[in-house]
């Protein structure tokens, strides 16, 4: 066991989680929704909370698949750090559509209700600072298993995920050998390394063991073209084909449909890719 989950499971298997069920509607802290945001139905689709328990290991998670077939391939979808809200919903359930058995785990279940808190910067300190990656790969583990049960071919998985989850698509495709393909939108690729989170997309590059689509903003603000074109060059020694689209005006969150930042244009281009990637490597529905 890795000493983070070591150390974690005696705290976990003595309390209950800090979230034990996903919260309504959007975060707190990405209120007003933009007049854009997009509203999928779940007509024709099996959606909804379901727990994702495997002995302590337990979290809430939003899954949606088609109600008719069986054997669907399986999606998971890796929140932002506002959580498991409303959007990571909605896209679960526009993925069902597509076909698949999409999955997005609660992923700070654990630490705090970041559904409730209005201020990134709490956010960002006492929340996400604090999720040990180890622990997430876990938790994406479990939800594979959790999948296998209930519907799920587990020999086509993929992973796709937003801001936070962009950086944890990269770790997940060099950490599970079974994922045939990943798409990450806009997850950081550089930063200095903590106890919770040792490791940055970069440092993984060369470990790869699924290919990767990375999708990201030539206006993004936090994630510099600079770290960009390193990770492309850190790409080469990548034992799986790699590949970043960088979209020139396109800002962080661009496919955010909720907020400000969104793009529609290279939203719905980086949407058509990722299903493309999917089909290109083994993930395809139908």
């Amino acid at each position: 066991m890795h000493p983070d989950l070591a150390s974690l499971q005696p705290e976990m298997s003595r309390r209950d989680f800090v979230v034990t069920a996903l919260s309504a509607g959007f975060a707190l802290a990405v209120l007003p929704v933009s007049a854009e945001t997009i509203t999928t139905d779940a007509q024709g689709l099996t959606a909804g909370e379901v727990d994702v328990s495997f002995g302590y290991d337990s979290v809430p998670a939003y899954r949606a698949m088609p109600a008719q077939g069986s054997n669907f391939p399986v999606v998971l979808v890796v929140q932002e750090i506002f959580g498991v809200h409303e959007h990571i919903k909605d896209i679960c359930r526009r993925l069902a559509k597509q076909g698949y058995l999409a999955i997005a785990p609660e992923l700070f279940a654990r630490i705090g209700d970041v559904s409730k808190m209005s201020d990134i910067k709490e956010i960002l300190d006492k929340v996400v600072a604090k999720a040990p990656d180890a622990q997430v790969m876990k938790d994406l583990d479990n939800c594979i298993r959790w999948a296998e049960a209930n519907n799920g071919d587990v020999s086509k998985i993929a992973v796709t995920g937003f801001c936070y989850g962009g950086r944890i698509v990269w770790l997940y495709c060099a950490h599970n050998e079974n994922v045939k393909a990943g798409v990450a939108w806009y997850g950081r690729l550089k930063s200095p390394a903590t106890a919770t989170q040792p490791k940055h997309p970069i440092d993984v590059a060369a470990q790869l063991k699924a290919p990767v689509l990375g999708l990201y903003g030539g206006k993004d603000q936090g994630i510099p073209l600079a770290d960009v074109d390193a990770m492309r060059a850190a790409l080469q020694t990548a034992q799986k084909p790699a590949e970043i689209v960088v979209y020139p005006q396109a800002q962080h969150g661009f496919h955010a449909d909720y907020r400000n930042s969104y793009d529609k244009q290279a939203a719905e281009a980086g949407w058509q890719r990722m299903l493309s990637w999917f089909k290109q490597h083994g993930v395809a529905t139908g």
